[in-house]
């Protein structure tokens, strides 16, 4: 089995914060040797909103030299795809190919009605704006010729033909998109652990069993061995999950967990251990995407677990 390779996302985040904020934390990932570092895509959602990810990654692209970049959920329906493409490329050279693209459509009717984009449109416009991208990426013409020159995307990406391509999937309809296309499937953090089971075998069976893709899982994350610590974290987790099954999207609800241990990853380093290791074994995880913005404690309790899930990277 190869290497278990780990992922941090942001443990403190505001809109409004410098970029040093994030810059900050992406530069200790790097020193703990975790392999990457990822940052979501959300609109209108006051303080916690991050519409333009890859704005961010750059600057933390200039203040990291190994540590890799990536989106969890890089939305493609409301842009252009063209566009998308010249702005990957750009970061994936500013970066000396660093890039992976978490890509996905979104879900949140006010978003599609803000950008003018109808609902039932968006799984089209995904797949379209992934067909133009890669051709874009492989050098292919996006232009009719002009004075008998070819019109062709520059730069061109470092990592050939592009950035790894993981597809955020939320539900039956885009997890059969995502084996289909023949990309990675990333889960939703929220859904529990019996539903990923399914999922990914569900994803192994449309992309077929003998391709041999990435199997990301992206889950709460809090490895302490304090035990009042971990208590304040699980309570506030379930308050969040509690928070979830009321909402008013059906399939978040539909999705919001049970139980605490079927979505998120909390005890002491060994136990946690031991919960990865269960993932590895049944789901066939090959990289682990840490959320890390925790209820109910300091940033020093943080750092702490961070320093203990550090030691479990391969």
């Amino acid at each position: 089995m190869s290497p278990l390779e780990i992922g941090l996302t942001p443990w403190r985040y505001d809109a409004a914060a410098p970029a040093e904020v994030l810059v900050d934390q992406a530069t200790r990932a790097e020193s703990l040797g975790f392999h990457s570092f990822w940052l979501p895509e959300s609109h209108f959602t006051g303080s916690g909103a991050n519409p333009a990810p890859l704005l961010l990654l750059a600057a933390i692209a200039a203040r990291t030299r190994s540590i890799r970049l990536a989106t969890t959920s890089f939305l493609l329906p409301i842009r252009n795809a063209l566009q998308i493409a010249e702005e990957v490329a750009v970061l994936d050279c500013l970066s000396g190919g660093r890039v992976v693209l978490g890509v996905g459509r979104g879900f949140r009717a006010a978003l599609f009605a803000a950008y003018d984009v109808p609902v039932h449109e968006k799984r089209d416009r995904f797949e379209a704006a992934l067909e133009i991208m890669r051709d874009a990426w492989a050098g292919k013409p996006v232009a009719p010729e002009r004075d008998g020159e070819a019109i062709v995307l520059s730069p061109r990406p470092v990592q050939r033909p592009h950035p790894p391509i993981w597809v955020a999937a939320f539900g039956p309809k885009a997890l059969a998109q995502a084996g289909r296309l023949g990309l990675p499937y990333l889960a939703s953090p929220i859904e529990p652990f019996e539903r990923l089971r399914h999922n990914y075998g569900a994803h192994r069976d449309a992309v077929g069993n003998d391709a041999e893709l990435e199997v990301p899982v992206m889950r709460t994350v809090f490895a302490h061995p304090d035990s009042e610590a971990r208590a304040r974290v699980s309570a506030g987790l379930e308050r969040q999950a509690a928070v979830l099954a009321k909402a008013s999207q059906a399939a978040i609800r539909k999705a919001a967990p049970a139980a605490l241990e079927d979505w998120a990853l909390v005890g002491e380093p060994a136990a946690v251990a031991d919960h990865i290791a269960r993932y590895r074994e049944t789901l066939g995880l090959t990289h682990l995407i840490a959320r890390t913005q925790l209820p109910g404690v300091d940033e020093l309790d943080v750092l702490e677990s961070l320093d203990h899930l550090a030691d479990l990277a391969g």
